[in-house]
């Protein structure tokens, strides 16, 4: 019985590209630093946007290490993986829009130059990693959960500089709020691709099996 489920290829460990793993690694690493130096500006500035994408990078750096740690186990895990990191991406989403109403009940206007330059930061960085990953991005639900975060994360960073000189401009918190409500709706609509996917790879993995 056991010879013939490990002869499907939910039994066997996948062939790791080694370029992969170091692109994972790099990012996971860039992403931690990023995490503990939006999180200080978005106390010192008072931007929800802000906060919310240092709350992503903290996630991703959580998804990264993930992805490490199943690259080499079988389908199942993977996709079971897939299935947590899309649950991860879709209470970041709600957190922040929880966050953006409760700021907008608040009334606090955002400090726009310390958004303006750490988001460009983050977008060099984001940039980078999204960069080193594209070429993976056809791949399972666990590379295909790691495209998205990185793509998501570029496009929240000009998102919160747009924020910054909207605020500049207006004065009012609103930029930043808008900001952060795309934001969240941003990471719902990639959990919900990224359970769609993993949920067929799982539930294509154990008939597999059978």
């Amino acid at each position: 019985m056991s010879a013939s489920c490990c002869s499907h290829s939910n039994c066997s460990s996948p062939v790791v590209d080694p370029r992969y793993r170091k692109a994972l690694w790099a990012a996971l690493f860039l992403n931690a630093i990023m995490f503990v130096v939006e999180l200080g500006a978005s106390w010192t500035s008072g931007s929800v946007s802000l906060m919310a994408d240092s709350i992503d990078f903290f996630g991703d750096a959580a998804n990264y290490g993930i992805s490490l740690a199943v690259l080499t186990m079988a389908a199942s895990a993977r996709s079971k993986a897939a299935l947590f990191k899309a649950a991860s991406m879709g209470g970041f989403g709600v957190f922040v829009l929880g966050k953006a109403v409760y700021n907008l009940q608040a009334g606090v206007t955002p400090e726009p130059i310390t958004m303006g330059a750490v988001g460009l930061a983050a977008l060099a960085v984001n940039a980078g990693v999204a960069l080193m990953l594209y070429r993976f991005r056809t791949g399972d639900a666990n590379m295909r959960s790691v495209w998205i975060c990185s793509r998501n994360d570029a496009i929240g960073n000009v998102a919160v500089m747009l924020a910054a000189v909207g605020v500049f401009g207006t004065g009012t918190a609103w930029p930043d709020l808008l900001v952060a409500g795309v934001m969240g709706v941003l990471a719902l609509a990639g959990a919900w691709s990224v359970f769609q996917q993993a949920r067929a790879e799982l539930r294509g993995s154990l008939a597999a099996a059978y």
